[in-house]
């Protein structure tokens, strides 16, 4: 894909030229709908490996004490949970799902199955652990991948601490950077295919129900950023005043940068230099802003953890599968677990979207509607990841010292 034509840009042109063609070629334009389905496969088959080689890189890669650690666990697991309720919040107030109940793809008689399809809860709870350690790849199983590569990167690490195992680890170590390197790029190469996907999804969209679904996935790209923008001038601004004692004016003065950077690149990872100055800047301590912020983005990733509330309750309400606040729950942690160690990763929130739906057992033929407009709210989600990691950053640093008035 050509630098000349951001991806934004292409998804745009293929939503145009996917209404144009749905207008054109009516029903005829549904087999089109078939390259969002392949897309999404493709992004499924990428994903699992994916995941796994991160949580094992973070695994390897991460050395803290264990205080700081602490500090950092307790505060990413505060904001995480704020981000969850806001979602899910929004989510059951607005019931942004049900206005594409009528346009949800779905083969004709489904519509009954969906209906009585429901969230198993010791089902998703005995993903947890695998039966196998090929089946969680097979089967895309979010809960049992991440755990598989958590026992993995820890055993890895405590290997390497043997004298007789210490080449060899790190011999394994190094394979694994460069398999890591590998599904990116593959990766890369299957996001430069979304416009194709956009395209297809449009034009069978159009071609079907005409201008009906732009209204639903108007509702959830405005619930979306609703959400994340309460999270950032609500949980952030009183984190700042009531904890953390700094100036509102100074720290978006310093912030202002490195947001604009991220809604740019729209990755929380190729915007950590720009963050780590801004922290500088901040008078936030080098310990903390490299907690916060160099380690804390493996794992601290409001951004995506509040879309994934927000946009699994919209996929079930659009599917007519009502959820309880058990099954809510459940879902929620299947989204803290998903959202692990992808940030820095092309179009993250909507790869482990598609992860945590077939966890749950939620259908996933809505998603390649939702890749439409998906570039919308994948900005949004990696500002919040960078407010997230400085917040996460300013938080574990503490108040700033009182000055010495004697």
């Amino acid at each position: 894909m050509s630098s000349r034509f951001p991806l934004s840009t292409l998804i745009l042109f293929g939503i145009a030229l996917g209404v144009v063609s749905g207008l054109a070629l009516g029903e005829r334009a549904i087999a089109l709908g078939e390259l969002g389905k392949v897309v999404i496969q493709l992004i499924k088959a990428v994903a699992s490996p994916l995941v796994f080689l991160v949580v094992v890189n973070a695994v390897l890669q991460t050395e803290i004490e264990l205080r700081a650690g602490g500090r950092l666990l307790k505060w990413a697991m505060i904001n995480a949970s704020i981000a969850l309720t806001i979602g899910l919040t929004l989510s059951n107030l607005i019931q942004p799902g049900h206005h594409l109940a009528g346009v949800m793809p779905r083969a004709p008689g489904d519509a009954q199955a969906y209906a009585d399809r429901t969230i198993d809860l010791w089902s998703v709870l005995g993903n947890f652990i695998p039966t196998s350690v090929v089946s969680p790849f097979l089967e895309n199983q979010i809960l049992a991948i991440v755990m598989i590569a958590l026992l993995f990167g820890f055993g890895l690490r405590r290997a390497r601490r043997e004298a007789p195992f210490a080449n060899g680890s790190r011999t394994i170590e190094a394979a694994l950077a460069v398999l890591l390197r590998v599904v990116e790029v593959v990766l890369t190469w299957v996001i430069a295919l979304i416009p194709f996907a956009v395209f297809g999804v449009v034009a069978r969209a159009v071609g079907e129900h005409g201008f009906a679904p732009l209204k639903g996935l108007g509702v959830y790209v405005g619930v979306g950023l609703l959400g994340l923008a309460l999270h950032i001038l609500l949980t952030y601004q009183l984190w700042l005043v009531l904890f953390a004692k700094r100036s509102l004016v100074s720290f978006w003065r310093e912030a202002k940068e490195p947001v604009i950077y991220a809604m740019g690149a729209n990755s929380s990872l190729a915007t950590l230099p720009v963050t780590l100055r801004a922290l500088d800047r901040l008078g936030v301590s080098k310990q903390s802003s490299t907690l916060g912020a160099v380690v804390g983005t493996n794992f601290n990733n409001d951004g995506i953890i509040l879309y994934e509330g927000m946009a699994v309750l919209f996929v079930a309400q659009a599917s007519g599968i009502d959820l309880s606040v058990g099954q809510q729950v459940v879902a929620a942690a299947s989204c803290m677990v998903a959202a692990m160690g992808v940030a820095g990763v092309p179009e993250a929130g909507f790869i482990s979207l598609a992860l945590v739906l077939n966890t749950v057992g939620l259908p996933i033929e809505i998603l390649p509607l939702l890749l439409t407009v998906d570039w919308i709210i994948a900005r949004a989600r990696s500002v919040t990841n960078v407010l997230s990691d400085m917040m996460l950053s300013i938080l574990v640093d503490g108040p700033p010292a009182e000055p010495d008035r004697r």
